[in-house]
């Protein structure tokens, strides 16, 4: 998402990503049968904005990353890499824009290889993997070019039961996110696509049947790539049309199981920060025009403050995946 409030300067003392859990000490730790269980001091609320997005990236991606219309928060990718892996580990994102996920992965000590179909974003995320390196990132990191719904395809066999996790988000489709500036007849709208709009194979352009159906696609070639007990973290949120909610978190968790993983998480990726016990609020311009124009219709829309985080395990007989 575009998000366009002031910097904020680093306070003394504070962590890269203060939404990590407090020196990992309170990370999900796998158990001998291989499910991750939080231990007591594990929070399902992520406070992963108390920097604003442009903060979190600026330095640690190439500027030409801003142009994505839909960024997951490098906060939320390391705080997910942190608590479900180990040094070493294999991350995957399958749909890894930028490659926010991969970055993160490896300035972590991870290995990561991501999916893209759009080749203006794969192109991206290599630069990303680049720059990361030069500021001394240890893991490797690879980026395929391709449809994510043929994994299985487009990925070497060798990978089968190697990935650690996974963490992805589905597409939001061309009309929640984007830049903004100033034009002749006001506010004038940019790098609100994945594409040109032209170019259908993108899950961003289906309806939620269709999304759905190609998200448990590529669900399906995930729980093939994971290791017994690996862990899938997608991030979603719900969107109105035409003044309707679109459920997309109900409907990544029925992919999800359609796909043969187990549901065992629902936790919070906030995009809000906490000040005083209180959050603070930091919508795109869209955010702000939708909820203005609802409120004025009579509808009490409030300023979107989190992601849900939905959390699956791959059983451990690869029978269940159906």
């Amino acid at each position: 998402m575009a998000e366009h409030t002031p910097s904020e300067a680093n306070r003394p003392g504070e962590d890269t990503y203060p939404g990590r859990h407090r020196a990992y000490d309170g990370r999900h730790r796998a158990t001998t049968g291989g499910h991750h269980v939080a231990e007591p001091d594990v929070l399902s609320v992520w406070a992963t904005a108390q920097k604003t997005g442009p903060v979190q990236r600026r330095g640690r991606y190439v500027p030409e990353s801003v142009k994505h219309p839909a960024r997951m928060l490098p906060a939320i990718a390391a705080h997910a890499v942190h608590a479900y892996t180990e040094p070493g580990d294999l991350v995957l994102d399958p749909m890894c824009g930028v490659g926010t996920t991969l970055v993160e992965a490896i300035h972590a000590g991870r290995d990561a290889i991501g999916v893209e179909y759009e080749p203006r974003w794969s192109n991206i995320a290599d630069a990303n993997i680049t720059h990361a390196h030069s500021q001394g990132a240890t893991g490797r990191a690879s980026v395929v070019r391709g449809d994510a719904t043929r994994l299985q395809s487009l990925l070497p066999a060798a990978l089968v039961g190697q990935v650690a996790l996974v963490v992805t988000s589905p597409p939001y489709g061309p009309t929640v996110h984007g830049l903004v500036r100033p034009g002749a007849d006001g506010v004038e709208k940019f790098d609100n696509a994945y594409n040109d709009g032209t170019d259908r194979g993108n899950l961003a352009y289906r309806d939620l049947t269709g999304l759905a159906d190609g998200f448990e696609q590529i669900l399906r070639g995930c729980a093939m790539l994971l290791r017994p007990g690996g862990t899938v973290v997608v991030t979603a949120r719900p969107w109105r049309k035409n003044g309707q909610l679109v459920d997309l978190p109900s409907a990544v968790i029925a992919a999800g199981i359609r796909a043969g993983l187990v549901s065992t998480e629902r936790c919070v990726a906030l995009l809000a920060a906490v000040r005083d016990g209180q959050l603070v609020a930091r919508p795109s311009f869209f955010q702000l025009q939708a909820v203005r124009k609802a409120r004025t219709a009579g509808t009490p829309l409030h300023l979107i403050t989190h992601e849900d985080v939905l959390i699956f395990r791959r059983p451990h007989e690869i029978r269940e995946l159906g």
